[in-house]
């Protein structure tokens, strides 16, 4: 069955952290909608390897319309976690027991939602001691699935674990 998800994406995104699992995604069957502050603007990847075109600003969606959420990682977590609707839209999946898909500083958006406490997860080194304040288990470890519900990786190497376990929770 097909699924909608929701992926929350801005400039200097971790290239391969959205292009190869949006492509297994989108191979798999399921519907991938970018959401930005702004519809149909045009974002860059952090290596400029990758151009990505927004299809809905974050005050034209609600959690209800999607299925699961997606977060690359690179700058593009940090960037979109300082506007609110963003945050609330990121907790309401977390909320809601949505599948929900976070690596590398992807888990930054999770962290503003305070969306972690009692969750086992992982994330890019550099936010493991922000990712233990916000009462997460910090595992280092390739993927890590929570809960039957988040799944989150480290680094680009962990792609293919990544997308693996995220598919899995897409095709239940």
């Amino acid at each position: 069955m097909s699924k909608k998800i929701a992926t929350l994406i801005t400039d200097m995104f971790e290239d391969s952290e959205y292009t190869e699992p949006a492509k297994a995604y989108k191979e798999a069957g399921h519907e991938v909608v970018t959401i930005e502050l702004e519809a149909g603007k045009t974002v860059e990847g952090k290596q400029k390897e990758a151009t990505v075109k927004i299809d809905k600003g974050i005050a034209d969606v609600t959690p209800d319309e999607f299925d699961a959420l997606f977060i690359p990682g690179g700058f593009s977590p940090d960037q979109l976690r300082v506007d609110d609707q963003v945050v609330a839209f990121t907790k309401a999946f977390m909320d809601e027991k949505k599948p929900v898909f976070a690596i590398c500083h992807g888990p930054q958006l999770l962290i503003t939602a305070k969306a972690l406490e009692g969750r086992s997860a992982t994330g890019y080194k550099s936010i493991k001691v922000d990712m233990e304040y916000a009462g997460a288990t910090f595992k280092d470890e390739e993927v890590v699935v929570c809960g039957d519900q988040l799944v989150t990786s480290r680094t680009p190497e962990d792609i293919p674990a990544f997308t693996r376990e995220s598919l899995k929770l897409l095709n239940k």
